[in-house]
């Protein structure tokens, strides 16, 4: 019976029953000692596993390595790597040969604290002991590399597996799946879940759920919506979490009344909302400014038995916060109040940063000073909503006493801190500030990001100092090499500096970008535009839109001031317009009847001129080569 309710997680009763057969005079055996500690394991309360663990000591009860392994399972359950290796150590002293379990256990413990190296070296020493390890090792070591970013080690561990005679199950795929929807490439996760169906093994809701979370951080609602569909295709009834990815989708469309919908059909199948369900609805209301239908989600909380959590008031305030409605924002707090929940450090924090975004430096100091009385912990975050704030209003003397402060305070400054300061610098124009902050940075072993290394660039421009400017390009580039990050060096930093030769007349620039096969955005476009554009010769001109569904923009360039220009339109599914003063050209275009027409169309045109299926095409980018006449 002890045994029974412990794979139920019943510890109370596991314990009932346990004292009963005390109180008859039936002495435990280590058998029911170890049920009664699997129990409270499975219960996540280790101090009284560990208050058997000494009773059975004490009354010369043996430890059976069974018993080990629940003990250092339940420790890598609640995240304790430590205590986890104290038990497994004291196991080996006990017990001369160990289990894959037992290292299964002590493995998880460490991939779950994200110390893979410890992790690796438990896997090696399992080989030197002759022990196989059992497929569910592989998966905890690939969820441990999918959560410190590892995508090589990920795959190895995969082919690995392969390579041991384990046949990859749907919890294998859904390793993969999961690492690569967490790292943002979908489309790798769609070619594992081919891979996954050609194997003959189908999706289950976790590996569903893992898709639907992928097109979400991609805010590709319609995909996730297809996914869905696959669910009830495939005959599965959505759980909980499928739900509320659902929801999700419908509240980041804006779709309101959808997602409450959802809810009522949630409850409908016998799920419970939780808060994770109406926070989003939430939060969508208030970006939309409708304050009161967001309380009344309050009152369906309530009446779902679901009570208000400090972390639904704050999703209501971050959506006011991003809608830039302060005045009612700091109206919630007298809500939460009401409902007697208090205000926790990401509440503030999320108004001094509302606050910061508007300049407005006296009321982030002033609920600055509530955080603090308030006794709540200070952070880094806390302290980059002031900075933020200084500034933006331009105090950057007050921002250095921030920073000041957060060194009393033993707060290390990271790379959001060095970017906010060097940005701020980098509004005055003040070059020698920004460059002893980024040396700093370098002193103090802070790795720098594209936005650094983009506001320092622009801080040398506003300076006039280009040649310091186009060292730090030549810097980052070098730095990217290394670090072998293909995400560093960033067209914004490009803009930085064409703007800058802009002002100068100088267009070698632009040459550059091209040579280094860079495609330019609407917005550094507009730049040269705008510099190049003399009003007085409007016949010399020409005009390049580009359009979508919901955003129309449009520029004019000067082809005299500049020499040879050629624009070209360039879409994902490689179609090319090229455009030589008055005329437009097509090349590299299948299906398309005229070879030779002006063009500027919307999206919708040119998709039934080219013949190319919007879906594939997703979007219109400008590449402009610009030479120096000779």
């Amino acid at each position: 019976m002890v045994g029974y309710y412990a794979r139920r997680g019943d510890m109370h009763r596991a314990r009932q029953t346990f004292e009963s057969m005390r109180v008859r005079g039936i002495y435990p055996s280590s058998h029911v000692y170890t049920s009664l500690i699997h129990a409270y394991a499975v219960g996540r309360d280790m101090e009284e596993a560990l208050s058997c663990v000494r009773k059975m000591k004490e009354e010369g009860v043996e430890m059976s390595l069974v018993t080990y392994s629940i003990v250092v399972g339940g420790f890598a359950k609640i995240g304790n790597a430590e205590a986890a290796e104290h038990w497994f150590k004291e196991a080996k002293e006990k017990h001369t040969n160990l289990n894959g379990i037992i290292y299964g256990s002590i493995i998880y413990a460490y991939c779950q604290s994200c110390n893979m190296n410890r992790a690796e070296a438990l896997v090696r020493e399992m080989e030197e002991e002759g022990i196989d390890a059992p497929i569910d090792i592989y998966h905890t070591m690939m969820d441990g590399y999918t959560m410190i970013g590892n995508e090589e080690k990920c795959l190895i561990v995969f082919k690995r597996l392969k390579e041991c005679g384990l046949t990859p199950s749907v919890i294998s795929y859904g390793c993969l799946i999961n690492m690569y929807t967490k790292t943002g490439k979908v489309s790798e996760a769609l070619e594992v879940s081919k891979m996954m169906e050609s194997a003959g093994i189908k999706h289950n809701l976790k590996t569903y759920s893992m898709l639907i979370n992928g097109f979400l951080k991609l805010k590709d609602w319609t995909n996730a919506f297809t996914v869905f569909e696959d669910v009830i295709k495939d005959g599965l009834k959505p759980d909980a979490v499928l739900y509320n990815n659902i929801i999700k989708a419908y509240c980041g469309m804006g779709n309101m009344d959808c997602a409450i919908k959802m809810v009522k059909e949630m409850q409908k199948e016998r799920h419970r909302p939780t808060s994770r369900t109406f926070m989003p609805i939430i939060h969508g209301f208030a970006r939309a400014g409708e304050v009161r239908r967001a309380l009344e989600i309050f009152d369906m909380m309530r009446r779902s038995g679901c009570i208000p959590t400090v972390y639904t008031f704050n999703a209501l305030v971050l959506g006011l916060v991003e809608k830039r409605q302060m005045e009612k924002a700091v109206e919630i707090l007298d809500e939460m109040a009401l409902a007697g929940v208090s205000p926790d450090e990401h509440t503030y924090t999320t108004i001094m940063h509302g606050y910061a975004a508007l300049g407005d430096t006296g009321k982030a100091f002033e609920y600055f000073t509530k955080f603090r009385n308030e006794g709540l912990e200070l952070d880094v975050f806390t302290y980059e909503a002031l900075l933020k704030a200084c500034c933006k209003s331009g105090r950057m003397q007050s921002a250095l006493a921030v920073t000041r402060e957060m060194s009393a305070q033993n707060i290390p400054r990271n790379t959001f801190v060095y970017n906010i300061l060097i940005d701020g610098w980098a509004r005055r124009g003040d070059v020698w500030e920004a460059a002893d902050l980024m040396q700093q940075m370098k002193q103090e072993g802070v790795q720098p990001d594209i936005h650094t290394y983009t506001s320092f660039i622009n801080a040398c421009c506003k300076a006039g100092d280009m040649l310091r400017a186009t060292k730090t390009i030549q810097e980052m580039e070098g730095f990217r090499s290394e670090a072998k990050c293909e995400n560093l060096h960033h067209i914004d930093s490009w803009a930085t500096v064409a703007e800058a030769y802009i002002y100068s007349g100088i267009l070698s620039i632009c040459r550059e970008m091209i040579e280094s096969e860079f495609t330019v955005d609407m917005g550094t476009a507009v730049y040269w535009s705008k510099w190049l554009h003399p009003q007085d010769e409007p016949s010399n001109q020409v005009e390049i839109s580009s359009s979508s569904s919901s955003h129309r923009s449009c520029m004019s360039m000067d082809i005299n001031s500049i020499g040879r220009t050629e624009v070209a339109f360039i879409g994902f599914d490689g179609a090319v317009h090229i455009a030589s003063s008055h005329q437009w050209c097509r090349q590299d275009i299948p299906n398309v009847q005229n070879a030779r027409e002006p063009f500027c169309t919307s999206l919708p045109n040119f998709q039934s001129r080219v013949k190319c299926n919007l879906k594939d095409f997703k979007g219109i980018w400008l590449r402009i080569k610009t030479m120096e006449r000779d």
